[in-house]
């Protein structure tokens, strides 16, 4: 088991129940190797936790933005709560250092697939900690590291559509509309990760991943964007 403590001290945060966290960071597979371990893993939590997000965003955008229309409030709040800003800001407050995960998936997951596992951890500590210490806290900690980076997304321009964005682009530039295939799916149902193509024509472009297809797609055209230099 990991110590949480430096975590704690990091984030000025002190749980009342410890077994809150250490969920939030028991990856499933974790108890695989560990049968005897008397705790559930992460996914309820993280259940929790992703409603909690939304509502706070949701909130946040409302309130500072009074003068903006649903749709770019809407594509703000897909922007801040998509995997990778998520999982970067998970990254930034360590929290790669305390999963709990089996060794083959800590040997295995890279790159996207530890990406998905951080933003999901970061959706279960938020659940955590909402049941340990209520709704503030919980906002809180939101408001205190998540919504900073909406400067960033907004000053760039990556609160855009962009799927809307690269089919714009691919017909302007290729004469061709863009096309989604789905290239694989691994998990069980209630945790899914998709793996979607993106095709001009009939080139793959680009693949992307998500916990949805629709959210696969969006990564599909995030990639493709990069790959063609028009972000």
């Amino acid at each position: 088991m990991k110590d949480f403590t430096s975590l704690q001290e990091n984030l000025k945060i002190t749980f009342k129940n410890p077994a809150l966290l250490t969920q939030a960071f028991l990856h499933r597979s974790y108890l695989n190797e560990h049968a005897g371990l008397h705790m559930e893993h992460n996914e309820r939590l993280e259940f929790l936790g992703d409603a909690i997000l939304e509502l706070s965003v949701t909130h946040y955008l409302f309130t500072h933005f009074p003068s903006k229309p649903e749709g770019e409030l809407t594509a703000y709040r897909a922007a801040l709560v998509n995997t990778q800003t998520i999982s970067d800001t998970a990254k930034s407050l360590n929290f790669e250092d305390y999963l709990l995960l089996s060794r083959g998936e800590a040997k295995d997951a890279h790159g996207k697939a530890r990406g998905y596992i951080l933003a999901n951890t970061f959706e279960a500590f938020i659940g955590a900690l909402y049941l340990d210490q209520g709704y503030d806290a919980a906002n809180g900690f939101i408001l205190g590291h998540l919504i900073p980076q909406l400067n960033q997304i907004i000053e760039h321009g990556l609160w855009r559509d962009a799927k809307s964005y690269v089919q714009e682009k691919a017909q302007e530039t290729e004469s061709a509309t863009p096309s989604y295939r789905v290239l694989g799916e691994v998990g069980p149902d209630h945790d899914k990760l998709f793996t979607v193509g993106i095709y001009f024509k009939d080139t793959k472009v680009a693949e992307g991943r998500g916990k949805s297809k629709q959210e696969a797609e969006t990564d599909a055209a995030r990639n493709a964007l990069e790959k063609r230099g028009w972000n």
